[in-house]
């Protein structure tokens, strides 16, 4: 801008991308929230085990936590019922195109779904693919699958297209990822 006296006064523009969208994880607990609302299915977030080993006491109703550690490997991030079966998923962002790190995921965490599976629970991953707007749905078996017949160290997106389900996001509820669950269950009833 040119103002009097010739002095220029440059305009700054400053974006900020801090709450652009919501993360799965806050998609996935409004939607856990809903099912619970609507009496639909009883899933929740599993807190991490954590132990506390140094506080300092503020005063008589305030303490602030200055040490912890991690107690043991944290399993997967929910957990809970719906129409009678276990379920237990983990749930991951990229900001990968092309593929998702299986380094992201933890070899205790996949014995873990595996564990799930073998006791006839359902055990599944939910994927984010941040740049792509796009939120997936893996099946146990179909990602166990992937690991015991490719060396890769990621799962290519397009193996989430073929063998996974898009999750769509909606308002109420947000990934209605049970949706999905209902179906394949419908499936092998009919089997």
């Amino acid at each position: 801008m040119n103002y009097p006296k010739g002095v220029k006064k440059e305009v700054q523009h400053v974006t900020n991308y801090s709450n652009r969208g919501m993360t799965l994880e806050d998609d996935l607990n409004r939607t856990n929230l809903y099912y619970r609302e609507k009496g639909i299915a009883y899933i929740y977030k599993k807190p991490t085990p954590i132990k506390i080993s140094k506080v300092d006491y503020l005063g008589k109703r305030k303490a602030v936590i200055k040490e912890a550690f991690f107690m043991e490997p944290s399993t997967t991030d929910y957990n809970g019922i719906y129409d009678g079966y276990y379920i237990d998923f983990e749930a991951k962002e990229t900001k990968l195109k092309t593929s998702f790190p299986l380094a992201n995921i933890h070899p205790h965490q996949l014995k873990h779904l595996e564990n799930i599976t073998n006791m006839n629970g359902i055990g599944f991953l939910i994927v984010r693919f941040c740049n792509l707007g796009e939120t997936y749905l893996l099946m146990e078996k179909d990602l166990i699958q992937f690991l015991n017949t490719s060396d890769k160290k990621s799962i290519p997106h397009h193996y989430f297209v073929q063998h996974g389900y898009l999750l769509k996001e909606q308002l109420n509820p947000r990934l209605d990822y049970l949706r999905v669950i209902k179906k394949i269950l419908e499936v092998e009833k009919n089997e």
